[in-house]
Formats: structure tokens, sequence, C-alpha cells
């Protein structure tokens, strides 16, 4: 049994600002109950300017006259996720809460994918949206880290930005990666690991090797990966250059 996404009665216009009105709500009942610093709800309120902002920018590029069930999960979580970068930009806020906000988002992950191949919703925009939403809780996460164990652990966040940053300098980082299982564990690994010490139930020892060990990981398959794109550009070099040279005629004898 499949669903169309014009179950949904939510119009690309009025989703971005239906979103930003749950961001609001989530901001307020925060603010209420265990109370957000001036800069956490600024950071929170622009996280979520940013966010519906962007989506409200794709729907229509994307041509999609609908968000879609698979896109509103996502949203959710990326909701969540506003509620995850204010409490981190709140010194007092507590850890628990924290921790529990943001696994309820990472558990979200498999749900949007799942729901979009079994109503045959997968689109681009919602892989993006989907990628997207993970890097950003993951950088707010290492944030709350490094702001305990050392800022280097703020790399773990910020590696996926550097890469997109360097790709704009090297347009080969662009071309399709194949699917690899590996990238797949590495990525889940990475919230679980952040979320664990930002619970505080590690001693400081195991949750600052637990960080090292993530981080490592993350360089292995970044690193891999950035070799592998290499490699295949320089064959897309080579194949080009020899497609282009001219041809020698031979003469007759």
């Amino acid at each position: 049994m499949t669903f169309s996404t014009a179950t949904t009665t939510t119009s690309p216009s009025r989703a971005p600002l239906a979103g930003f009105a749950a961001q609001l709500l989530l901001l307020a009942a925060l603010a209420g109950s265990v109370g957000l610093s001036v800069w956490g709800a600024l950071a929170g309120m622009a996280y979520g300017v940013v966010l519906c902002g962007l989506l409200g920018y794709a729907l229509p590029r994307a041509r999609m006259t609908r968000l879609g069930w698979a896109n509103a999960v996502t949203f959710g979580r990326a909701i969540l996720t506003g509620g995850v970068t204010a409490m981190v930009f709140t010194p007092d806020a507590p850890a628990a809460l924290l921790v529990t906000v943001a696994v309820v988002a990472l558990a979200m992950d498999g749900v949007d994918g799942q729901v979009a191949r079994r109503t045959g919703t997968s689109t681009a925009l919602g892989a993006r949206f989907d990628m997207e939403v993970d890097a950003f809780l993951i950088l707010v996460l290492s944030i709350y880290a490094g702001a305990q164990y050392g800022w280097w652990a703020v790399a773990i966040g910020a590696f996926r930005y550097v890469f997109v940053a360097a790709s704009w300098a090297l347009p080969w980082l662009t071309a399709p990666l194949p699917p690899r299982f590996g990238r797949k564990v590495v990525a889940a690994q990475q919230g679980v690991m952040l979320a664990v010490v930002a619970s505080g139930l590690l001693p400081t020892w195991l949750a600052v090797l637990s960080l090292a060990v993530a981080l490592a990981s993350l360089t292995w398959s970044f690193g891999r990966d950035i070799v592998w794109l290499h490699q295949a550009s320089r064959i897309r070099s080579a194949a080009r250059s020899r497609w282009s040279a001219p041809r020698r005629e031979h003469a007759l004898v």
C-alpha cells in the first residue's frame, strides 16, 4: 500500500511558516520550563529563520507542490535540532533534557528514510534536507562537547562544512560517491558518541577517548572518500585527454 505526497495538506508556502511557528513554540516551552539565556534564545531563533527560509526557497525550486510525509518527519527533526541549539548556547541548560531532545532527533533519522521508501516519495531535496539536519545536529553537539572537553572536539562537527568549503575551490570533490556501509556506520557513530559524551555519564578520560575515536573514524571516512574522488577525477581527466587528442591519419601503403 502506498501513499502520495498529495495526502499532505500543507503547501510549500505554508510549511516553512508553520515550521517556524512550531520552532518558536518549542523555544517558548524551553524558556518557560528550564530557562534559556539571551544567546540561547537568539541562536534558536536565528536557526529557525535560516532553516525555514532555506526550505521556503528550496521547495519551489524542486517543483514540489507538497511537503510530503517524509520531509515532514525531517522537518520535525530539524525543529528539535533548533531546541538543542538553543540549549547548547545556554550554559545552565540541563544536560539530561538536551540529550533527551537530541536522542529523539537522532532516533527519528531512520524514520524519514523509511517513510520515503514506503510511500514512494524519495526526492533529491529530501535526501539533502535529511543530510543537512544531521550535519547541523552533529555540529551543535560537538560545540557542546568542545566547551567541556576541549575545542578540538568541534572538528567533529566542522568536518563536513570544511569539506563543502573545499569543494568550492576543488570541484572534483562534488562528484557522486559510491554507497558504502562504512560511511553510514561512521555517520551514525558520531551522533551516538556525542550524545553519550554530552550526557555527562562518562568519566573525563573516557569521554575524551570517545571523542578522539569519533574524530579518528570521521577522519578515516572522509580521507578514504577524498582519495577515491581524487583518483576518479584523474581517471576522468585522462579519459577526456585521450578522446580530445587529434587522431593520426595512417598513410596507406
